[in-house]
């Protein structure tokens, strides 16, 4: 039986750093736009200097991409939880909504960065890119939950493009509900966001989910 390698102190103050300089990142390009404000202002806020956000992020950008990564992790472990024998549907809704909940937790921020990401052209190059790795990953768990060779098969692919433009019309929706000062109509109280963003999940798969659970192999090549 192997252990994992217990996390030295000099690792849990790097994180501990890198998180300060995240949060910090994210609280003020969410509220002064990713233009306006330095890397500057941002070591400022976390407590740091000019030079250690260097050392732990290349740009503005590097911050921003940081939390993406986070989301795909979520989505790609939330499908390799799902039982075996769920349509591939409703695992997928699972591993959607498992990506965006965590988000709704904390709707305030959460939508302004969404916002910041979706309308800056430089973050939303950055978190297509970050959806290609993502499709790749989930068509390759998908495929062996299917049995089905991710290499050769239409299905693999497809579904996980499919889910995943899901995740992007959720997304979209659920921040600019919040754009006016409104709730977006759904839910409301503490936790409207997270009731909101449940219902938007729920409706966009349930446009996909025929075609979803269609699982059709690719004709062999004559």
């Amino acid at each position: 039986m192997t252990s994992r390698p217990a996390t030295t102190l000099a690792q849990r103050k790097r994180q501990l750093v890198a998180d300060e300089l995240t949060q910090a990142a994210l609280d003020l390009l969410a509220d002064g736009g990713f233009d306006a404000v330095t890397v500057d202002e941002i070591a400022t806020a976390a407590g740091v200097s000019k030079r250690t956000f260097f050392r732990y992020f290349a740009s503005k950008e590097d911050v921003v991409v940081q939390f993406l990564a986070a989301l795909g992790a979520a989505m790609r472990e939330e499908l390799a939880r799902r039982p075996a024998d769920e349509a591939p549907s409703v695992a997928l809704r699972h591993a959607v909504w498992r990506c965006v909940e965590d988000c709704a937790g904390h709707e305030e921020r959460a939508r302004k960065v969404v916002r910041l990401i979706l309308s800056t052209p430089a973050l939303l190059a950055r978190f297509l890119e970050r959806q290609a790795q993502w499709r790749d990953e989930l068509a390759a768990e998908l495929a062996a939950r299917l049995g089905l060779d991710a290499g050769r098969e239409l299905y693999p692919r497809l579904a996980a493009d499919m889910a995943l433009a899901a995740f992007h019309a959720v997304l979209q929706r659920w921040s600019a509900a919040g754009a006016d000062g409104t709730d977006g109509g759904a839910g409301g109280g503490a936790d409207g966001g997270a009731v909101e963003v449940a219902v938007l999940t729920r409706d966009c798969f349930a446009v996909i989910a025929p075609a979803l659970d269609a699982v059709v192999r690719t004709p062999a090549a004559s």
